[in-house]
């Protein structure tokens, strides 16, 4: 299991708006094949600012999977409008101690 972490700025004003359409997207990507978990979180330090958390079996079924789909394509349409500049997304596992 991968936990893919994006952070998050979104146009001033859009809080709503934004939080609004990622329960529509929410909805949209749970259907992509091997989605886990989808978190969305505030941070209570950045106005604006915020991380979302989804788990995948593997990179491949988000970067190849996912992001090769209709799928991605409704769920850039969603929240994509409210980005103020493009999210910055990563890939961590567990570390093995």
């Amino acid at each position: 299991m991968i936990l893919e972490v994006a952070t998050i700025n979104i146009q001033p004003g859009t809080r709503a708006a934004f939080e609004s359409a990622f329960v529509e997207a929410r909805k949209v990507i749970r259907q992509a094949e091997g989605c886990g978990r989808v978190e969305l979180q505030r941070s209570l330090d950045t106005e604006g600012r915020y991380l979302v958390f989804i788990e995948w079996p593997s990179v491949q079924h988000h970067m190849e999977g996912f992001r090769n789909s209709p799928l991605f394509q409704e769920w850039r349409r969603l929240i994509g409008p409210h980005f103020a500049v493009p999210p910055t997304v990563e890939h961590f596992e567990v570390a093995p101690l």
